[in-house]
């Protein structure tokens, strides 16, 4: 053995037994990802860890000499035993992640049964049988045995993969492409271990595939809670539309029967208006993605529509949107400006006037709704502060923008709308 050959194979593995304890600590306590999986990458962490222990042992017992045969088939027969488990724990991984029957399925089976041969045929072959000292130059050498032995392992590969492929499309893009990337350097280590010894690479290929299929995990896991809270948040939007207010219904039928004897023309836009209210409304519903803000102001026209012709002189709207050309998600301003004439208008207190404003800054789109209504505080419980709070959920998610909320100067409130360029652009 040369001289640079311990210090290559102690580098390679000190390496390997640092990044599974990365490994570890990043799978101990890292959030955000399942608790199976959690469980699973622990679990297979220690094994890894196992893996290059063992692997430390025998590079020590190898490079320094020490010829105690007991010792050392100890030694070489729990690296080898350890150096299965991984692949048995690939198999339960994607089988779990493809939603099968992990003790019932085909693949699990097959896949046991040929390590299980592995650690028979492991206990059977003997030390002296796999691995002989010559003591002229103080070196294992393997022998033919050793190979045979590691087909069982490529075998198990090659079923892993093909599983991979057959089930592709129960797993998710990130899963399958995360099983793929960590089976190729798996499979390479075993069969170069077939003809030279690199166990210590085998162990970096090992941590390296193990971290892979984490990354990918935890990312695929993020996204799905991001898919599950968007999911969560159109909800409320769709319950919140479906939900409208009785009395609103109900005033405006009321309005559209009186004006159909005393001003038919006013009864017939009252009517389309509120036609084009719920059309915008359900088509809202529908729509998962950023809408123009054009198509939004239409919808919030309708609406206020209806409203003055209830409240005929007591209701005041002023429009200042030169700037439209951005998107929001559907059932942004609409439900701001119905919060504010829900709640912010007093019947007792004179005219109710709300102004919607839009303007271009460096960097963003702004919306600015301000009322000179009865106000509420931005941090209370109040019902208008959790429907504008399920509001600003939606715009994080879909858009990456922001809702605040502050006091009108001489009384009211003042809803601001922030819509990053780069999200907004129409």
């Amino acid at each position: 053995m040369t001289d640079w050959s311990p210090i290559f194979y102690f580098s390679i593995i000190s390496s390997a037994l640092m990044l599974s304890l990365l490994g570890l600590w990043f799978a101990a306590t890292m959030p955000g990802i399942g608790r199976w999986n959690k469980r699973f990458f622990v679990d297979f962490f220690i094994a890894l860890l196992l893996c290059c222990v063992s692997g430390l042992a025998d590079t020590i017992l190898s490079n320094f000499y020490i010829t105690s045969t007991v010792l050392y088939s100890c030694v070489v027969f729990l690296e080898c035993l350890i150096l299965s488990l991984p692949l048995l724990m690939q198999t339960v991984y994607l089988l779990h992640s493809s939603g099968e029957s992990i003790r019932s399925n085909w693949l699990f089976r097959t896949v046991f049964g040929l390590w299980a041969a592995y650690c028979v045929l492991l206990a059977v072959v003997s030390y002296r049988t796999v691995f002989t000292f010559q003591p002229m130059d103080n070196q294992y050498y393997r022998m033919p045995q050793y190979s045979l032995m590691l087909l069982a392992l490529v075998a198990i590969q090659a079923l892993n993969f093909a599983a991979t492929i057959r089930y592709r499309a129960r797993l998710t893009h990130k899963v399958f492409l995360g099983f793929s990337f960590a089976l190729l350097p798996m499979t390479v280590g075993l069969i170069l271990q077939m003809f030279i010894d690199v166990f210590p690479l085998i162990d970096i290929a090992y941590i390296i595939s193990a971290l892979v299929m984490y990354s990918f995990a935890l990312s695929d896991q993020v996204e799905q809670d991001l898919r599950r809270q968007r999911e969560i948040a159109n909800q409320r939007a769709s319950i919140m539309v479906l939900q409208m207010r009785p009395h609103f219904i109900y005033n405006t039928m009321t309005s559209v029967y009186c004006l159909c004897k005393q001003n038919p023309d006013q009864a017939q836009k009252v009517i389309l208006d509120f036609t084009t209210y719920l059309r915008k409304n359900f088509t809202a519903i529908a729509s998962e993605t950023p809408i123009p803000f054009s198509a939004e102001l239409e919808h919030t026209r309708a609406y206020l529509a209806v409203e003055q012709a209830q409240y005929e002189e007591s209701l005041f709207v002023d429009y200042d949107t030169p700037h439209t050309m951005f998107r929001v998600p559907p059932l942004t301003l609409q439900p701001i400006v119905e919060n504010a004439v829900k709640h912010g208008r007093d019947p007792y207190a004179g005219p109710f006037h709300i102004s919607i404003r839009t303007r271009k800054t460096e960097s963003a789109s702004e919306i600015i709704v301000a009322d000179d209504g009865v106000g509420f505080q931005p941090a209370d419980g109040s019902e208008p502060h959790l429907a504008l709070k399920n509001i600003q959920e939606r715009l994080e998610m879909m858009c990456g923008g922001s809702l605040a909320i502050a006091s009108n100067d001489g009384g009211g409130t003042v809803v601001t709308v922030t819509i990053p360029d780069g999200r907004a652009n129409g």
